[in-house]
């Protein structure tokens, strides 16, 4: 008589807790509140005192708002906030636009098109110190790549060069960021213009719209979210901009081209004025948190 085996019933399946993935992620969430939450919390403790480290390793002394005041009576930081104002809103403005018209030229079946998509990403990968040392080169007023080019174009140059006079310094740097990061624009633009579906893009050009009236009225509208959220991006990285200057100008010639970040630097890591760069801190993180939440506000109203 053959043995008869009876298949087990299934086990039912337990179900976990839904506090579990807050549980898992939670670590994660911690620590990385800690490590955003610590430095900005000492920074506003020691914005209130005077603390300088060539006269002693400690604070010295509870002060009230005035590193703020000082801050803001020394022209220094208002200075460089115009600066970095000047900076952010031109260099987001022209690196958008160049890469829009990048990647519009990357959606045409052009010849090495595909060798350009490669080697567009290359300047975004290397490191801002990197391109601040290579640009330093190709300015030097002494047989430089950009003045024998402007020269060549019968583009006056500055007798001090391109990085020593104080109307050209801060463009020159701008200059740099922007060969650095419009391919990044362009690369993130064409891959939200290559999900815009093609027959609506068809139906607009059997209709007779033009291709100007197309990217206005067709595709912008459809990639709208991706660009507002990589003018963002850019928008907080050029207003923190800091190695770039610090390689190319170190801030000058005088303050032409002194933006926050380097303001901060020159406070804290050359006058060795904690308090005071604390304080700058702040205000550099209320300015910058306060035109990303209006930019949000009025950009993503109607955001889903």
């Amino acid at each position: 008589m053959s043995a008869v085996t009876l298949a087990a019933p299934p086990r039912a399946r337990r179900r976990l807790p839904d506090y579990t993935p807050w549980l898992l992620i939670s670590p994660s969430i911690l620590l990385l509140v800690a490590l955003i939450a610590f430095p900005l919390l000492f920074a506003l403790k020691n914005s209130f005192y005077f603390w300088n480290l060539q006269m002693g390793p400690a604070p010295m002394g509870f002060i009230g708002l005035d590193n703020y005041k000082m801050a803001l009576s020394n022209g220094m930081f208002l200075g460089s906030l115009w600066t970095t104002l000047q900076m952010t809103l031109v260099g987001t403005v022209v690196e958008f636009c160049l890469g829009l018209a990048i990647a519009l030229l990357l959606l045409r079946r052009l010849p090495g098109i595909k060798l350009t998509r490669v080697l567009l990403i290359m300047p975004t990968t290397i490191a801002p110190i990197v391109v601040g040392f290579l640009f330093r080169y190709m300015y030097d007023p002494n047989g430089g790549l950009i003045p024998w080019l402007l020269t060549s174009a019968g583009i006056p140059l500055p007798a001090a060069g391109l990085l020593g006079s104080p109307s050209t310094a801060l463009w020159a740097v701008l200059f740099a960021d922007i060969w650095q990061w419009t391919p990044f624009f362009a690369i993130v633009l064409y891959a939200a213009l290559l999900a815009v579906p093609g027959e609506i893009v068809e139906a607009a050009r059997v209709d007779g719209v033009s291709p100007w009236k197309q990217l206005l009225h067709v595709k912008l509208p459809l990639i709208r979210k991706t660009a507002l959220i990589v003018v963002m991006l850019r928008f907080m990285q050029i207003f923190n901009t800091f190695d770039l200057v610090v390689v190319l100008t170190k801030g000058g010639p005088g303050t032409a081209s002194r933006t926050l970040g380097y303001s901060l630097y020159q406070a804290g890591m050359v006058d060795f004025n904690i308090g005071l760069s604390s304080a700058m801190t702040w205000m550099m993180v209320i300015i910058v948190n306060a035109i990303i939440g209006l930019f949000v506000f009025f950009a993503f109203k109607d955001w889903d």
